[in-house]
């Protein structure tokens, strides 16, 4: 009696076999609306009804101007100028205080956080200074470096080194321990430990105090730009103060919650390049 062979079923290679995740399940759920509508309906939606209590004179215009007006007020100042030199020179400042706090936070944390020793003398100084209103170091500032730039990068800078100093300084103490004991079993020095697990481990609350620190950035350099400045966005604000011109003053915010934004923007985009190793939850 003879038999057939079984056939064998010839499975698909696994670069045919289609992975589907949640993400993907929903994004091809039909009829749904992109995110990038979602994001921009309700700023749309607040400047629509702002302009329409500004149109039936709900919004006095000597108290708040519409949006029409400070969109021609802002043209404006494109044509003569000024407003791509205060917003060069606001930026130039944040960029030199923000180098002048990450140079600064990087050294204390790492060695606060490496060092026992580190930690006795530098976080107990650093606790106590964080508590101080940075705002309130302006009058000292002056007396130190005078009513030129560097009260104003300084103040930034300062504004800027806590919160990544925390930040910076949590993550290398929160890194697992585990991690350290598998290092050294597979032969890593001190050093190979630091560049290869503490550093990374540490990168995450590092990149979340640099969103905090840029945020902070642009807060203290509104309250810097009023030590004798002569050019910036902060300056264009406060001479518009004088006048009541609320237009300008709406024109100098925007500006900040633009720049404030692209900066955060940038911070989001090295998370994903320096974090691309770590599986993180993107929400429902």
């Amino acid at each position: 009696m003879t038999t057939t062979p079984e056939r064998t079923r010839v499975q698909p290679p696994p670069s045919a076999v289609e992975t589907v995740t949640l993400a993907s399940e929903r994004d091809r759920r039909p009829g749904r609306v992109p995110r990038w509508v979602l994001k921009t309906i309700s700023p749309i939606a607040l400047i629509v009804l702002w302009q329409v209590l500004s149109s039936v004179g709900v919004l006095d215009t000597d108290t708040l101007a519409s949006p029409v007006t400070v969109a021609e007020t802002a043209a404006g100042m494109w044509q003569d100028g000024s407003l791509q030199s205060a917003v060069l020179t606001s930026v130039l400042r944040v960029l030199a205080g923000l180098a002048f706090g990450i140079v600064a936070a990087v050294v204390l944390a790492t060695l606060a956080g490496l060092f026992r020793r580190g930690e006795d003398i530098i976080d107990a100084p650093m606790q106590m200074l964080r508590t101080v209103p940075v705002i309130g170091l302006i009058p000292l500032l002056i007396i130190w470096f005078g009513i030129g730039e560097t009260p104003k990068i300084v103040l930034v800078g300062l504004a800027v080194t806590f919160p990544l100093y925390i930040n910076l300084y949590s993550g290398i103490r929160n890194t697992d321990s585990t991690l350290i004991e598998a290092s050294e079993t597979l032969g890593l020095g001190w050093f190979g430990q630091v560049r290869h697990v503490i550093l990374p481990s540490a990168m995450p609350q590092f990149l979340t105090g640099l969103r905090y620190a840029l945020g902070t950035a642009w807060l203290a350099l509104v309250f810097g730009e009023t030590i004798n400045a002569t050019s910036g966005i902060g300056y264009e604000m406060n001479k518009a103060r004088e006048f009541f011109a609320t237009d300008v003053i709406i024109v100098c915010l925007v500006l900040y919650a633009i720049l404030g934004l692209v900066a955060d923007m940038i911070v989001r985009g090295l998370e994903r390049g320096l974090l691309s190793w770590r599986p993180a939850f993107s929400g429902q």
